[in-house]
């Protein structure tokens, strides 16, 4: 059965919200550890230990947020095709900036284990 156009539309608009969002969650993502490294290098003791602690427990959530609305858009995608249509987006792209956020994260708090 074909999907009728209001409803490829829909499937369309879906998808560019979710990447919005996606970027947007990502954007925040990137100034949340921002700040973290900067503060990182002022607070010690016990504040500091418990400060760092909360923001990797957030960016433990925020990745699976991301993870999440990837999946969102590959299913979305994934009905397009069914139906014989082009793709509403690449999840490639998604998939590499995802990489490139965690990397940013990892670089930031010292834990990058790839060379570059």
């Amino acid at each position: 059965m074909a999907m009728q156009q209001s409803e490829e539309q829909a499937t369309r608009n879906g998808i560019m919200a979710l990447e919005q969002a996606f970027t947007g969650v990502q954007r925040c993502q990137g100034d949340v550890q921002s700040t973290s490294h900067t503060l990182a290098s002022h607070y010690g003791g016990a504040d500091g230990g418990k400060y760092k602690s909360l923001l990797e427990q957030w960016d433990s959530h925020v990745d699976t947020i991301l993870i999440n609305l990837d999946r969102m858009v590959d299913e979305l995608n994934t009905t397009l095709t069914e139906h014989g249509l082009v793709q509403g987006s690449s999840s490639e792209i998604i998939d590499q900036e995802y990489s490139r956020s965690t990397a940013v994260f990892d670089e930031l708090n010292g834990t990058n284990t790839h060379s570059n």
